[in-house]
């Protein structure tokens, strides 16, 4: 005879249990993964970077994956089905765009409740498949099976590097040049917007004037074209990531990682015109947003301050600090000199 607990405890039900708050997201990560041994000689980086690298001849295979959940991630009252799988598509790309390398293949696996039909799911991969067109990306794959909660999509994306091209985030070094492309706390600010406009509940939206808000937060592009630049340019990055969780965030795991400190200057911020009006509007901290909104996926890397001349004329590129040594910690200095601690304030699940 099998007796069961209801619910079923996978720890010692006499264990003092720790919330999954305590930790975070990046936490926990690292807390189950600390003592994680590799035993195959074709792992060549696994837990602690935007990829896995896997060593199998000539090319190095790059291996992401990312899990988007209704009521978490994405709000179906204003995110259409097809842009959320274009978007499911790119936040991939993007990883394996931030280790230097080329996004080739990428598995689907959803998880749809019974609210669903044929048509919301076409309209779904009709956003994935123009997000792999667009990118040179096969569908090779993946799975469905049935949701009690709504829909989860999870993809994992395969992408190619020559072993001397990958960069990872624990290469950056003294004096080098912090740069970031595009512009900043666009894609949260259009979060806002929406967000606004669903609790007003009104009949027509507004979000004249607003546009590219809208699309920064709907439908965002991974920066293929900055790293085509910096090759054009003969420049490779000692360290990079993409900006999924706010600038903050990502440029402290950069520092952790790679043993240094960083300095960033706030009028070196690159913030467009129309999330500052809007942040002014809503009463938002316009360099606040900048600095922890999330969901930019823009490029945030490191440079020899050699290539400095060279970074000058790439197009929508910023260079907003400078790397410094670890006993500095990683510091804002505003616009008046004064000098802030920076924060980890970004986008964790687990503290929401």
């Amino acid at each position: 005879m099998c007796i069961y607990m209801y619910p079923p405890r996978l720890a010692d039900p006499k264990m003092t249990m720790t919330e999954i708050s305590k930790y975070g997201e990046f936490g926990l990560i690292k807390h189950l993964t600390k003592d994680l041994k590799t035993v195959q000689p074709s792992t060549k980086k696994s837990v602690g970077d935007d990829c896995a690298v896997m060593d199998f001849g000539s090319k190095k295979v790059l291996m992401t994956t990312d899990m988007l959940l209704e009521g978490v991630h994405f709000n179906l009252e204003y995110v259409p089905l097809k842009h959320l799988g274009y978007k499911a598509a790119i936040v991939n790309f993007s990883d394996i765009y931030a280790m230097n390398g080329t996004p080739t293949q990428i598995t689907v696996s959803l998880g749809i409740s019974k609210r669903f039909s044929v048509e919301d799911i076409e309209a779904l991969y009709l956003g994935i498949r123009l997000a792999c067109e667009r990118y040179n990306v096969d569908l090779v794959g993946g799975d469905t099976c049935a949701s009690m909660t709504g829909l989860t999509i999870s993809i994992t994306c395969l992408g190619t590097a020559a072993a001397k091209d990958i960069v990872y985030r624990n290469g950056a070094k003294l004096n080098d040049l912090i740069c970031v492309s595009g512009n900043l706390g666009t894609a949260y600010m259009g979060l806002q917007l929406l967000e606004r406009e669903r609790l007003a509940n009104a009949e027509q939206p507004d979000f004249a004037g607003k546009e590219y808000l809208l699309e920064r937060q709907l439908k965002p592009e991974a920066r293929r074209d900055i790293l085509e630049s910096l090759r054009k340019a003969g420049v490779k990055p000692t360290a990079m990531m993409d900006i999924s969780d706010g600038l903050s965030s990502e440029l402290m795991h950069i520092c952790s990682q790679s043993n240094v400190g960083c300095c960033i200057y706030e009028d070196k911020l690159p913030i467009d015109y129309q999330a500052a009006a809007l942040a002014e509007e809503m009463n938002l901290n316009i360099v606040t947003c900048a600095l922890n909104g999330g969901e930019d996926y823009e490029l945030l890397f490191t440079c020899s301050l050699d290539d400095y001349e060279k970074l000058i004329p790439v197009d929508d590129l910023y260079i907003i600090g400078h790397i410094t040594k670890p006993e500095y910690g990683c510091n804002l200095i505003g616009r008046n000199g004064e000098e802030l601690a920076l924060k980890a304030q970004g986008w964790n699940a687990f503290n929401e």
